[in-house]
């Protein structure tokens, strides 16, 4: 079990480390106990040079030259390293378009009047979208032209086009050199069988050529699935507006009934939360001795319900096992994604109840309730109800909730960022180019336990904002950074005085809360109103993503469908990758002369936000606006 003594090595936060010392307590295994278990992990494996895709092997090269250096088919370190990655990619990116998929055979299904639950709720954007991909609108019926735009985005599934409908978003120079290259996304699940395809024995053995498809299949995410999954959630759910709301494990709230929701897709959250505010759910929970129901988000789901209903966070992707260890939690209720099996041991210690919802992501140990969008309102009711019976088994005993929480700003859609602009990015860009803001950054991704939870993201922003640089933030980084309280209006003061002034005038925090992990696409189609606005390309514009604390493949497709669209990006987290040194030289150096923008790794975040200052001072100078070179600072940093 992880010791007390090393408990402040783990999080950097309060409320987590008073779990993870009462999981020593109650002798609970969690997250960090099972990494230690696994030392000293296979340096192969993390080097990317072992293979199992056939039963010639398992294979692995020597990166060192003292043994084998071809697996059994031939294929050397380059060829295993790539294939292993690309793999990953596809999988990353098949994760989230799976995600859009879901959201988009119900919105087909919400056009035709055929589930429960659900509604256009944002008339003025479904309107828009429709225009964008030539759907006429005028004065048709809104489920007719909901059913229009559903069968013209499935067509972007199993394309034959020669690109995504998302496309005409992305810049004329772009698309150019996408084509030129011969990357252009062309349908979001063509371009993951193909990868699937190549990385089998005896098809593509260049490496180049492997990773390449690689850039293009991320695309087909950022550009497409996740896309798809964004916009419509917008249209169904709402598209969000600022909220104040609250984060931590302190949102449980002792004489409530306490649910939590976990997983990524809004489908589901979004019923449970219209049955949570049933009067007769309620007068229910109050007959077995609660005051009410309270919901809790954690990770995606948490932040859709967060960024348009204002629902508190209890935490993110760590937090998982910890939300129940506090004895208070009456249901976790999952859908898919980022949830560890694990929940369902810790679970057991307590009274929680697991209920899981998704026909894909089935745990042992849990109650299994099939969400059927048909049936939406209906299920999210038999859930709640679950929750109201564990209620009654809870021993308040065994309750200790850490104590306050944190308040945070959330909500930051494109449209409500161009909404506090006067519904154009030109005062934005006018502050970049007056050098109020010098750029921005996308700090996003998921938490690792190799990494002190949350200081990677808390760090490297802190570092960021006080250089006059706006940081964007979704999935766990959000609620690592609310946490931190940098997502309140207050938090201008540890900025810049460029930024400062920017954010004062705004009424908004130097830390924008954009959603969840396939809300990553909103910061992609910002960057390319402000590159098309300019009359330039993406990799032009003083812009960078990084992701301190990665650990899923859905993030080494996002990582790689940002660069692939022109942003430099730094990877806190070292990827399975240097057991090739030509793999690695192409990410990190030969990509910048194909799509203008590379991969850095660096796990000191005050050294990653030095490479980030570095970066976008080049790209001011290249601009021909004002720049600095932090040269001082980077004499101190060596």
């Amino acid at each position: 079990m992880a010791g007390t003594e090393n408990v402040k090595q783990l999080s950097s936060c309060n409320d987590a480390r008073a779990m993870i010392v009462r999981a020593k307590e109650e002798g609970v295994e969690t997250v960090w106990d099972r990494l230690a278990a696994q030392e000293p992990q296979c340096g192969y494996c993390a080097l990317g040079v072992s293979c199992r895709n056939c039963s010639m092997g398992p294979c692995r090269v020597d990166p060192f030259g003292e043994g084998p250096q071809k697996g059994v088919c031939g294929a050397d370190a380059d060829i295993i390293v790539a294939r292993n990655l690309g793999r990953t990619i596809a999988a990353g990116a098949s994760a989230h378009s799976d995600h859009g998929r879901d959201i988009l055979e119900v919105f087909g299904e919400l056009a035709e009047g055929t589930t429960s639950g659900y509604s256009l709720r944002d008339e003025t954007k479904l309107k828009a979208l429709a225009e964008e991909w030539g759907i006429e609108t005028g004065d048709r019926r809104l489920p007719e032209i909901a059913a229009d735009l559903a069968e013209a985005m499935m067509e972007d599934f199993g394309s034959r086009k020669s690109r995504l409908g998302f496309a005409d978003r992305v810049p004329e120079q772009r698309l150019d050199l996408w084509a030129k290259l011969g990357i252009m996304p062309r349908g979001i699940d063509r371009e993951n069988v193909e990868m699937l395809h190549r990385t089998h024995m005896g098809v593509d053995n260049d490496y180049v050529n492997t990773l390449l498809h690689g850039l293009r299949t991320s695309l087909s995410d950022g550009w497409g699935g996740s896309m798809v999954a964004t916009e419509l959630s917008d249209v169904m759910f709402g598209t969000p507006q600022p909220v104040v709301s609250t984060v931590n494990l302190g949102a449980l709230r002792p004489e409530c009934v306490n649910i939590a929701l976990h997983g990524h897709n809004p489908l589901l959250s979004d019923v449970i939360m219209q049955a949570a505010e049933d009067p007769e759910l309620v007068s229910l929970a109050m007959e077995k001795g609660a005051e009410g129901i309270n919901l809790v988000g954690l990770c995606c789901t948490g932040n859709e319900l967060q960024m348009r209903k204002g629902i508190p966070m209890a935490g993110n992707h760590l937090m998982q096992e910890l939300v129940i260890l506090t004895g208070a939690l009456d249901a976790m209720v999952v859908d898919y994604q980022c949830i560890m099996p694990a929940v369902t041991d810790v679970a057991k210690c307590f009274h929680t109840a697991v209920i899981s919802t998704a026909d894909k992501a089935k745990f042992t140990g849990a109650t299994h309730i099939s969400f059927d969008p048909h049936r939406g309102l209906e299920i999210g009711t038999e859930i709640v109800r679950k929750g109201i019976e564990a209620y009654a088994n809870r021993n308040p005993e065994r309750v200790r909730i850490p104590e306050g929480t944190v308040e945070m700003m959330a909500g930051f859609s494109v449209e409500a960022i161009l909404g506090a602009l006067g519904g154009t990015p030109e005062p934005l860009v006018e502050a970049i180019k007056a050098g109020k803001i010098r750029g921005a950054v996308g700090v996003v991704g998921c938490n690792n336990p190799k990494v002190k939870q949350d200081s990677g993201h808390v760090n490297l922003t802190k570092r960021l904002i006080e250089n006059d640089i706006l940081v964007l933030v979704t999935g766990c980084s959000a609620v690592a950074n609310g946490k931190a309280g940098l997502m309140m209006p207050e938090a201008a003061e540890m900025a810049g005085p460029g930024l400062r002034e920017v954010c004062q005038a705004l009424g908004i925090p130097p830390v924008l809360h954009m959603g969840s992990c396939v809300d990553n696409t909103r910061i992609l189609v910002l960057a390319a109103a402000l590159a098309k606005f300019l009359g330039t390309d993406i990799d032009k514009l003083p812009l960078a993503g990084a992701a301190p604390e990665w650990y899923s493949e859905k993030a080494v497709s996002i990582g790689t469908y940002v660069v692939a669209s022109g942003i430099y990006t730094v990877l806190g987290v070292q990827p399975a990758i240097f057991g090739s040194p030509n793999v690695v030289k192409l990410l990190a150096e030969g990509l910048d002369d194909v799509v203008g923008a590379r991969f850095a790794v660096e796990p000191d975040p005050e050294k990653a936000a030095l490479l980030i200052r570095r970066h976008i001072e080049s790209k001011r100078e290249g601009l021909g606006l004002p720049f600095n070179k932090p040269e001082a600072e980077e004499a101190e940093a060596a």
